[in-house]
């Protein structure tokens, strides 16, 4: 195995932009994400649409859907 190639790992704090936040080990200190298990569609069986900068309305205005 080849000798000072792999990156040095820390311990990390990662943090959701729901509050959520969860320590492992990583290549940076602070991780910041928008969606975690947490608050994510899939996880929470809710139906809700992510709407950046009004793209689902224009979609839907575009297409006639309701």
């Amino acid at each position: 195995m080849k000798t000072d190639i792999h990156p040095e790992y820390v311990d990390a704090v990662f943090s959701c932009a729901c509050g959520n936040r969860w320590e492992t080990r990583a290549t940076k200190s602070e991780v910041k994400v928008e969606v975690c298990s947490k608050c994510h569609p899939f996880f929470t069986g809710e139906h809700r649409i992510v709407d950046t900068a009004g793209r689902v309305e224009r979609f839907r205005r575009r297409y006639g859907m309701k």
